[in-house]
């Protein structure tokens, strides 16, 4: 009898560990992520270890990457900051925001679909710090009030119109962390530290969106780092100088890229390395500004909690085919750096690297797919997470890359998916011998695009399928493009003439 008693006990006893298991079990699995997103500005992908260059500094960025996934084929669907910032924080293509410098402001409906505005729909306590870059208006394109119609949306603003300033004291929103960190990108670090303790007192997860103006012009970067990269001398990529430049499209020569490559100083050594150094100490602050919190994190205990999401509103023309700046369609303009952090994730793949095609636009539906939040059906952006469990997942298999801002000239629409990219200029003047021109680029085999296949022979099959991948990304434009601030001209200016 006594024995049957004892059984029974530890039946209980072992169905109540069980249910107390399972309530743990729940409890964990309903535990919403922490996320941050830091956002840089004007920052190319190589300028990294874990991007391929060996001259780099960036001791957190790489802890970043070797906890998470490195996204090596990561690409902004426009390759300016208004454009960009638009499309991280709605999900949305260039032509769906109407967004962008001389066209006009962000739509109140597109915003009310943005990421931060969905999170604190489901209890996130949002945040933001940086250059925001875009206003959102219904009736104006006034650029000089970006963020202003945002900042009551987000529960912590350290936010500042236009282009921000370096000096923290100038930034009104940063002002009061100045005198500890006089240079604004240690600041943004101190003001995102405060807003992590603010919201674990509050017991609420929290989405902090962190957007540098580093390494943005004009180049000042924090004298604390004078000596990091005081005797470096900085490689050039394969394609780099007038030469290398020569071989694409006249249209690509037209715009303020060229006059960059030699007002800049690419073109002298001397001038080339001290621009380097200054743009990748900048670079370094950036670094810097995030080890802080994420010390943060890890003092707080919540670092095994938080999601990492790091990337760039653009890339940047160093030199490369004798250019400067961005905008353009080229790697080193339309491409830049992607890391995901999830703590959660299979240590098998933590440290890895994806060439999985990702673009700006996926970024925001990433997010929300972390927090449990379905990506709204007028997303561009598809969430990334499943690549952190398969690097060979391929999210998407194309992707556009629009330009139609700054002169006529330089307007283009470009598609691309794994292996191709298609660029179709349409522009021409009679007088001067220009003319509608494609480009053809074989990414994998030659990721410097030294050459232009379309007008080869053997190419021909590969460029007549990029061609409607062109024609129908362009459909997808005038049957979802937006019909104001000039997009749906702009549409109609893109339409391919050559070998219709």
């Amino acid at each position: 009898m006594m024995y049957n008693n004892r059984k029974a006990i530890c039946l209980v006893l072992s169905i109540f560990s069980l249910l107390i298991y399972s309530c743990e079990a729940q409890k964990k699995e309903e535990k919403k992520p922490n996320i941050i997103f830091f956002f840089t500005d004007d920052q190319t992908y190589d300028s990294m270890k874990h991007f391929g260059n060996p001259d780099t500094k960036t001791p957190n960025l790489d802890q970043l990457a070797e906890r998470g996934v490195t996204f090596l084929r990561h690409y902004n669907t426009t390759a300016i900051c208004m454009a960009s910032r638009a499309q991280v924080m709605t999900g949305l293509y260039e032509y769906k925001t109407g967004c962008n410098f001389d066209r006009g402001a962000l739509g109140t409906k597109q915003w009310s679909t943005s990421f931060p505005l969905l999170l604190k729909e489901v209890g996130y306590r949002v945040g933001f710090g940086g250059k925001f870059g875009f206003s959102i208006s219904d009736t104006s394109a006034d650029e000089g009030k970006e963020g202003e119609a945002a900042e009551k949306d987000f529960d912590f603003w350290v936010g500042s119109p236009g282009q921000t300033s370096y000096v923290t004291k100038e930034n009104k929103s940063l002002a009061k962390y100045a005198d500890k960190y006089p240079h604004s990108t240690r600041a943004y670090g101190a003001a995102t530290i405060d807003f992590i303790n603010e919201s674990v007192k509050g017991k609420q997860p929290f989405c902090m969106s962190v957007f540098f103006k580093a390494p943005h012009k004009p180049a000042n970067p924090d004298p604390v780092f004078d000596t990091v990269y005081k005797n470096t001398v900085f490689r050039k990529l394969p394609n780099f100088g007038r030469e290398a430049g020569k071989h694409l499209a006249q249209q690509s020569r037209m715009g303020r890229q060229y006059g960059r490559f030699t007002e800049w100083g690419y073109d002298k050594e001397e001038t080339y390395q001290e621009e380097l150094r200054k743009y990748h100490q900048l670079i370094y602050g950036v670094d810097y500004s995030i080890g802080m919190i994420l010390a943060e994190l890890k003092k707080l205990k919540i670092d095994d909690n938080t999601i990492i999401v790091f990337a760039s509103d653009n890339g940047y023309f160093i030199g490369s085919h004798g250019l400067g700046s961005k905008e353009l369609p080229y790697e080193e303009s339309a491409r830049a750096p992607l890391i995901i952090v999830d703590p959660r994730m299979d240590k098998k793949f933590r440290g890895t690297q994806t060439s999985s095609l990702s673009a700006n636009v996926d970024i925001p539906a990433t997010i929300l797919d972390f927090a449990g939040v379905k990506t709204p059906t007028v997303y561009d952006g598809k969430s990334l997470r499943p690549v952190l469990s398969n690097t060979k997942f391929e999210s998407r298999t194309s992707l556009p890359i629009v330009q139609v801002w700054g002169p006529k000239a330089t307007h283009c629409l470009t598609v691309m998916e794994k292996q191709y990219k298609y660029i179709y200029w349409n522009y021409k003047d009679e007088t001067k011998g220009i003319h509608p021109t494609e480009e053809l680029f074989d990414i994998i085999n030659d990721p410097y695009e030294m050459k232009n296949l379309a007008n080869e022979t053997k190419y021909k099959l590969q460029l007549n399928e990029m061609r409607k991948l062109y024609d129908k990304q362009l459909q997808h434009w005038n049957e979802q493009g937006v019909k104001n601030h000039g997009y749906d001209k702009a549409a109609a200016s893109l339409i391919r003439t050559v070998n219709q």
